[in-house]
């Protein structure tokens, strides 16, 4: 299985087709040891004409690979999301209802060309962090099925991590998208509250519930975001909100928690994985700085031993009354101890909240993000049937505080273990810094240098997101630089300079032969003739991105353009055929260069 950056790239090179994509997941599905992910798969008549209806699409519209971000991506969605026509179980056959309409998130991602094969098996009614409280089955690891899969997401992890598909949709409110992501080895985003609508989802705590993002890669994970996300006027918890647009910078602060608060229950292996995640983090101009960690746990003990778990038996009122038997003997537990609060208890709650809230603010103001491990251990799946109160807890001491200080979070794989299951860390912040977070999640990802999921396919070195925000980054090398006859092109359309560098030594540039002003063209040369050429990076609103572009004369154009750092942002390219005269300047490092030379020959200096 490809991550989406790779199967766009074979889509526009007609490498491949959705059918053929479709056609390679029924095989897959044939393995019955994964028969566990599912609870309801997509009938293989209807996955086969939306494919051909796609291809189809293309055949009549050029343009729709272009228009269609998610064109021909393969998705599995949690069993607790709706879609239009098949059963919602939440893990629980006597709940089971078929909704009419699909939940908006799932409307969207079909809307951007996404093909949806099934829906996955989960901790019953989205309770649990282990992926064991189902009576579809205990869903194995990705690495060693003897151990547990993490959950409550633990279906939509595991497709993902064994490539089945190219992303799956999750939800997260106390870690149930993080935590099985940690143990798969995959990317897992917790949006910010409110970002992405979850209504047409079964709630767990309604007020804190997030659709989760389960995908290959960081750079995936954006663009599913950038598809789903938007306001929805019938969801009561969705809100406008605008995500940072600001890349990390090049050199951080991250925060560690104080060593009194770091805890491994025992597990030496996962302590160890986290330093190496602390040293790997170091090499990418990272400053480690040890903060307070009591008010974070402090918050994470008040989601199950506080007011909140009144929410979820609020959420399933009418069923537990009238059904509770029915439901997985440790679920109904967990459940009925909300019977035990009042509404003062609730408005405690609410309280204390916002108090932690105003002492964990400074605390993420002084460091450019929060880094935890995302689990403290893992746990065979007997040692969970054994003890699952209190293996379930354990691995919550990370995830449990985030949703409730209202912060995002992006889980990102750093290495496999010493016993070979996978092991990472999650990046923190405030509320719309999702995209924050993704561009250090990408360059800490790509530094691991790990496969993807359990394919055993490496990571893309060019798998980055081209977008931050509602921006987009382009770097510029001619007349477009800062005090050149078009750069007020970017500026008239609230350019930024974000900052000045180089490219990868794998670049000529050309001074162009008869145009006005004068432009150089740059050339990818991947030999050892190859150099690396100044350029600076503009960063755009995205609605004034298609204008400028639409001012780019032939035989120039954007775009990918391999930086020093081996990041990848839109760039300036030029036409191969418009080198014919045109003199090479590579020489000189970059435009600006050239023109110095120029000038003094102006000047008859030498």
């Amino acid at each position: 299985m490809m991550d989406i950056a790779t199967l766009r790239s074979a889509y526009r090179c007609w490498q491949t087709s959705p059918t053929e994509q479709v056609e390679h997941f029924l095989e897959q599905c044939e393995d019955q040891d994964w028969a566990a992910l599912w609870i309801s798969r997509v009938s293989t008549d209807r996955l086969r004409r939306q494919a051909r209806d796609l291809e189809d699409q293309r055949r009549a519209d050029a343009q729709s690979l272009d228009r269609l971000s998610l064109y021909g991506v393969l998705f599995a969605v949690k069993d607790n999301i709706d879609v239009a026509g098949m059963l919602t179980t939440a893990g629980c056959p006597a709940f089971a209802y078929t909704p009419a309409c699909s939940a908006p998130v799932v409307m969207r991602l079909e809307a951007a060309g996404a093909i949806l094969v099934g829906k996955t098996n989960l901790d019953q009614f989205a309770t649990g962090l282990v992926g064991t409280r189902s009576p579809y089955g205990a869903v194995p690891n990705a690495f060693k099925p003897e151990y547990i899969a993490g959950g409550s997401s633990a279906g939509s992890a595991v497709a993902v991590a064994r490539g089945l598909v190219h992303f799956a949709l999750g939800t997260d409110t106390a870690g149930s998208g993080r935590v099985p992501a940690g143990l798969n080895n995959i990317v897992g985003l917790k949006p910010s509250r409110g970002l992405v609508s979850t209504r047409g989802v079964v709630p767990a705590c309604q007020s804190l519930d997030c659709v989760s993002i389960l995908t290959l890669t960081v750079s995936d994970a954006t663009v599913v975001l950038q598809a789903t996300r938007g306001f929805d006027s019938q969801d009561p918890y969705s809100r406008q909100l605008d995500l940072a647009p600001d890349a990390c910078p090049t050199r951080f602060r991250f925060g560690i928690p104080r060593a009194n608060s770091l805890e491994f229950f025992g597990d030496t292996h996962a302590q160890a994985s986290f330093e190496g995640s602390v040293d790997l983090l170091k090499s990418l101009g990272g400053e480690a700085v040890a903060i307070d960690f009591a008010p974070f746990l402090e918050a994470a003990a008040l989601l199950y031993e506080g007011p909140w778990v009144a929410e979820r038996l609020a959420a399933l009122r009418e069923f537990f009354t009238s059904q509770a038997d029915a439901m997985h003997e440790v679920v109904r537990t967990i459940i009925s101890g909300g019977m035990r609060y009042s509404a003062a208890d609730l408005f405690d709650g609410l309280t204390h909240i916002e108090r932690l809230k105003k002492r964990v603010a400074p605390l993420l103001a002084s460091v450019d993000v929060l880094v935890v491990p995302t689990v403290p251990t893992i746990y065979t799946r007997a040692q969970v049937l054994a003890e699952p109160y209190r293996t379930n807890r354990n691995l919550g001491y990370y995830t449990n505080f985030v949703n409730l200080l209202d912060l995002a979070a992006l889980a990102v794989p750093t290495c496999l273990r010493a016993d070979g299951l996978p092991a990472g860390v999650t990046l923190i912040h405030r509320a719309g810094s999702d995209l924050l977070l993704a561009d250090l999640g990408t360059r800490l990802h790509k530094a691991a240098g790990l496969p993807l999921g359990a394919t055993g396919q490496p990571l893309r070195q060019d798998s980055v997101p081209a977008l931050r925000g509602d921006t987009v980054d382009v770097a510029v090398v001619g007349a477009h630089l800062r005090g050149q006859p078009l750069n007020h092109q970017l500026v008239e359309r609230a350019g930024r300079l974000m900052w000045t560098c180089r490219t990868a030594p794998r670049y000529r540039l050309y001074a162009l032969p008869n145009s006005t002003p004068p432009k150089p063209g740059l050339v990818r040369d991947a030999t050892s003739a190859g150099r690396a050429i100044e350029v600076e990076v503009w960063r755009l609103p995205v609605q004034h991105y298609g204008s400028f572009v639409a001012l780019i004369p032939s035989p120039l154009g954007i775009g990918r353009i391999e930086l020093e750092d081996e990041s990848w942002v839109q760039g300036f390219v030029c036409e191969s055929w418009a080198l014919e005269g045109a003199e090479e300047i590579s020489h000189f490092g970059g435009w600006r260069g050239w023109l110095t030379r120029s000038c003094r020959e102006e000047q008859g200096e030498p």
